[in-house]
């Protein structure tokens, strides 16, 4: 059997699917108060310029992989109106059932669908816009489900990766204790759980940098891919049109 990363782990390729959903499904209930911590509030910025480049027009249509408590499926769905559509989904039900209560309490339905984006339960050209935040890296064939996305994606639609990436070479120090000194203690302070935060430090080091994911992108079907570094390169976001 073949083998690949969880997080510096070594775990058989048909297992990487059931630990990341026993992280998720460990933190859930406490992801949203941990983003604002963990990042000083910044994930909404990073989120909210996501929204901008995402450029929607009422009538849009939007597939939101690994959606989780819904932050960028509720902003989307401001921008498409009643028009059009926002499919919020994640491979992991108890995220999504978080980000549907939330979505609710705030008067907005969307469908809502558990699914892997390795194998997207939809037809080719349909989306104008697929969006993944913080979700690629967990994926365990990320050019599968980059494939997919092109796949379903209308000619010219764009793809949206927001994602943890490579700082700036001044910040690595810091940021490296930081991420498996100070995460891991705020994780079990917080969500009862480090060892989660720790895999979180450790898959964002595994996580293709800017230019290899740019690279992967293009191998992957979007005939042009940029990318936007945000807070130093903590995050990027990276765009893939469709030609």
């Amino acid at each position: 059997m073949s083998s690949t990363h969880f997080g510096f782990e070594s775990v058989d390729e048909q297992d990487k699917a059931r630990h990341v959903r026993g992280v998720f499904d460990s933190v859930a209930t406490k992801y949203d108060v941990m983003n604002d911590l963990m990042s000083g509030g910044l994930h909404r910025a990073w989120k909210a310029y996501t929204v901008m480049v995402a450029n929607l027009r009422e009538g849009s249509k939007v597939l939101d992989i690994a959606g989780g408590t819904g932050d960028l499926a509720l902003a989307f769905s401001k921008k498409v109106g009643a028009s059009g559509e926002v499919v919020h989904t994640d491979i992991n039900e108890a995220m999504l059932s978080v980000g549907r209560s939330r979505l609710i309490d705030k008067g907005v339905l969307l469908p809502t669908l558990v699914c892997d984006a390795e194998q997207l339960p939809f037809p080719d050209a349909h989306f104008d816009v697929v969006s993944v935040a913080f979700g690629l890296r967990n994926m365990t064939h990320k050019d599968v489900a980059l494939r997919e996305m092109c796949r379903v994606l209308k000619p010219g639609g764009r793809l949206l990766v927001l994602e943890f990436s490579r700082v700036a070479k001044p910040l690595t120090k810091a940021y490296d204790w930081y991420s498996f000194k100070v995460l891991p203690k705020l994780g079990k302070l917080v969500a009862g759980d480090d060892a989660s935060y720790r895999y979180l430090a450790e898959s964002i080091r595994m996580h293709p940098g800017q230019e290899e994911l740019k690279t992967l992108m293009k191998q992957c079907g979007f005939g042009h891919v940029d990318y936007h570094n945000m807070t130093g390169g903590i995050v990027a976001l990276h765009v893939g049109i469709k030609c």
